[in-house]
């Protein structure tokens, strides 16, 4: 008799928890309902005020001082056209030299492979930095002058940056926010209510992008530097809750 005693009474616990938990469950749910999520865009356009350009050199020679001597007058021929086109020497920065082996592999007539040496070959980068764009644009272009002059150069494409984009990020921040809170307005006007207090705020990456370019946009954010014109832009998503 007492086993069953105890037996309904812990039935009759569970009960009353388990109404408690149902209870909670269905006021968390009817608080959650009671919100508006929406998501703001903050957009701007600029044009990058920072380029970076590399070019490479090469010598190749049997003898490896040769090849150190010959590397040398490239980069003096290099170095006084690009102060000829306003270089400064300072904005010049030149590469440690990079040194490679060369060789030729044959088969002999019983398949054996055999490597003959075919000397050094010798390469070298000079990078600028400037915040002169047309002009290390300009000069990037036009590297046929330098190889007319008996240089074996490669010029890489120029990689654009903008300075201040930190204050372009926090006005599109302040874009976002504002365009978030006005949607969120104007849903809970048109469902005939107001908005409380706001109870979270997520801001997205920052994608930085070619104007009306088709670049996808990636989870850890995208950074266009190959165009001089750029567009950036940055989501808001607010919670609001609603009265």
């Amino acid at each position: 008799m007492n086993k069953s005693i105890i037996a309904i009474s812990i039935a009759a616990l569970g009960f009353i928890i388990g109404l408690a938990f149902l209870g909670n469950a269905i006021k968390n749910r009817n608080q959650s309902d009671n919100t508006i999520s929406v998501t703001g865009l903050g957009s701007k356009e600029f044009t990058s005020d920072l380029i970076t350009w590399i070019g490479s050199f090469t010598k190749n020679n049997f003898e490896l001082k040769s090849a150190y001597d010959d590397l040398a007058v490239d980069r003096k021929v290099i170095s006084d056209y690009l102060i000829s086109k306003g270089i400064k020497p300072s904005e010049m920065v030149f590469s440690a030299v990079d040194i490679q082996k060369n060789y030729n592999y044959t088969n002999d007539a019983n398949g054996a492979s055999h490597q003959t040496f075919a000397g050094y070959n010798l390469s070298q980068t000079v990078s600028i930095e400037s915040k002169e764009v047309q002009k290390i644009e300009n000069l990037s272009r036009n590297i046929t002058e330098i190889i007319n002059r008996g240089v074996e150069f490669t010029s890489s494409a120029p990689q654009y940056f903008y300075t201040k984009l930190a204050e372009v990020k926090h006005e599109m921040i302040a874009n976002a926010t504002k365009d978030a809170k006005e949607r969120a307005e104007k849903i809970a006007e048109n469902a005939g209510a107001s908005l409380g207090n706001l109870k979270k705020a997520t801001m997205g990456v920052i994608q930085i992008t070619a104007p009306n370019s088709n670049e996808d946009y990636s989870y850890g954010g995208t950074f266009n530097t190959s165009s001089r014109e750029k567009e950036a832009s940055i989501t808001i998503k607010l919670e609001y809750q609603v009265k």
